[in-house]
């Protein structure tokens, strides 16, 4: 599956990922720039924040109770297409999944 990360700087990475792996999984595996993940993945730092498309929600499944909590404290100002990235699996349907990496993890 594919995984195309839009980053601060104007350019994208695109990351071919194993399935069932998140997005914060192959972003560190191919060393996008943007994605901390100080917690390795725990839902418990904000440190792997991305926004999401419009729509995408339904893809993902709705925001879990921790990972609300978790928003609150990102870096970058939470928006309705904030979600941590260490918590999306993207479907592995054949459809391109993308994400912008915010400017500031900390």
């Amino acid at each position: 599956m594919k995984i195309v990360y839009a980053l601060t700087d104007g350019t994208e990475q695109t990351v071919d990922a194993e399935p069932r792996t998140t997005v914060m999984q192959a972003a560190i595996e191919a060393n996008v720039p943007g994605i901390v993940a100080e917690c390795g993945g725990n839902a418990m730092c904000a440190t792997c924040h991305v926004f999401v498309e419009p729509g995408a929600a339904e893809r993902f499944g709705e925001v879990s109770a921790d990972e609300d909590e978790m928003l609150d404290c990102t870096a970058a100002e939470r928006t309705e297409l904030s979600r941590l990235s260490c918590q999306l699996v993207p479907p592995d349907d054949g459809t391109v999944t993308r994400v912008t990496v915010p400017d500031r993890q900390r």
